[in-house]
């Protein structure tokens, strides 16, 4: 139904290229199902963990053991992904994540055991699904408008990470949280069934070896992706435990409710934008666009330092989706095109994601020494002034495309 809703919507857009449209639709539609999986359970991790009586130093340590955990099960990941195509691997990545969800449905019952669990499980998936959505991607895009497709795949997803917290917010508020993991369980096995639809085999058995690697060209985006996993603690956990603690301190279970609302106000801006950022990566302007955005980006995390009212995190939750949409659809585009050019498809996306958890571990250990030397408000100050450091490392990117 999904993918149907969306080839009609968009496939008068894609004419050059009929015969394959269908498979990006159905990509879409998996993508839409999963994230919307992802954030109406998952999204609230960290302020269900806080809720609960964890204190900072623990979750962000939970965080880091998760994202080192994925780092090192990635090669393993594009191995069985490589053997198996991503169809498979997308339906066994949805279907690791469920205990997880219903681990975090339990943990306020059953504590430690319950933690584990879902550390384990997310470690797992998220390390399969990853290569599995990359590697997607890059096989079936159309080269000559990368830019829009990558920006239609982002307003889908940011229209579904809008409206699923709202959601899940509110079925957390009337019905508890267990049950919004429950319905989170559902969907990732669904997202699953839309890539199976393909034919095409060409993502199986793909290429897997170091040999001849181009790290001349590779290099520097593999680096830089470490900026963007460092971004993405800073942007989801640390704000939004900010944002419950020092801005809504006395909300209770309606602070599921705010976030998603706080959430959502941004669609507009990503509506507008991706189609707008998609046009400029096509007309060979990305490099451009990646350096604004990055720039604009670490000021925005120096604009959290002094948001303490509702209408201060509207306003940086507004800027920050332009900047980092700018960011990262013109940072994408450049890794696919290394994935078509460098000949070493899978290698190529492993080694990016390994930089990027990595990047999200090394966030966590950050946060860790600013909480326990500073503690407070001047902790999460000081993260951010990191933050916005460590953001400008994406503009050390050197993608080809954007020297043509």
């Amino acid at each position: 139904m999904i993918n149907s809703f969306l080839s009609r919507v968009f496939q008068h857009r894609h004419f050059w290229r009929d015969a394959t449209f269908s498979e990006i639709a159905d990509l879409y539609a998996s993508r839409t199902l999963r994230v919307a999986a992802t954030h109406i359970g998952v999204g609230f991790t960290s302020v269900f963990l806080y809720k609960t009586g964890y204190n900072l130093v623990f979750i962000f340590g939970f965080w880091a053991l998760i994202y080192l955990g994925k780092a090192l099960l990635t090669p393993l990941a594009g191995l069985v992904v490589s053997r198996i195509g991503t169809a498979r691997g997308t339906l066994i990545s949805n279907v690791i994540y469920i205990p997880a969800m219903i681990a975090l449905g339990f943990m306020a019952k059953l504590g430690m055991p319950s933690i584990i669990t879902f550390a384990i499980c997310m470690g797992i998936s998220g390390a399969i699904y990853e290569i599995c959505y990359y590697m997607e991607f890059s096989r079936v895009k159309n080269p000559e408008h990368a830019g829009k497709e990558i920006g239609y795949m982002n307003i889908l997803e940011k229209i579904t990470i809008t409206t699923s917290p709202i959601i899940g917010g509110l079925i957390a508020f009337i019905f508890g949280l267990p049950v919004t993991m429950w319905i989170a369980g559902v969907l990732f096995v669904l997202s699953a069934i839309p890539l199976f639809k393909k034919t095409d085999k060409s993502d199986i058995r793909q290429r897997v070896n170091i040999k001849g690697f181009p790290w001349k060209i590779a290099f520097s985006s593999m680096m830089a992706s470490s900026s963007l996993g460092f971004d993405i603690i800073a942007t989801s956990i640390t704000w939004g435990l900010f944002i419950v603690i020092f801005i809504f301190p006395d909300a209770n279970n309606d602070i599921y409710v705010i976030l998603g609302v706080l959430s959502s106000l941004t669609i507009l801006v990503t509506i507008t934008t991706s189609v707008l950022y998609g046009k400029i990566i096509d007309n060979s302007k990305g490099g451009t666009l990646l350096k604004i955005g990055a720039s604009s980006n670490s000021l925005v995390h120096l604009f959290r330092i002094f948001s303490l009212t509702p209408a201060g995190a509207v306003g940086v939750n507004v800027i920050n989706e332009a900047a980092t949409t700018a960011q990262n659809m013109a940072f994408l585009r450049g890794v696919f095109d290394i994935t078509d050019i460098s000949g070493h498809r899978v290698m190529y996306l492993v080694f990016i994601n390994i930089m990027n958890n990595l990047g999200a571990v090394l966030a966590c250990l950050v946060f860790i020494i600013c909480e326990m030397v500073l503690g407070g408000i001047l902790g999460f100050q000081a993260f951010f002034i990191v933050a916005a450091i460590m953001i400008l490392g994406v503009n050390i990117a050197h993608f080809p495309i954007y020297r043509r």
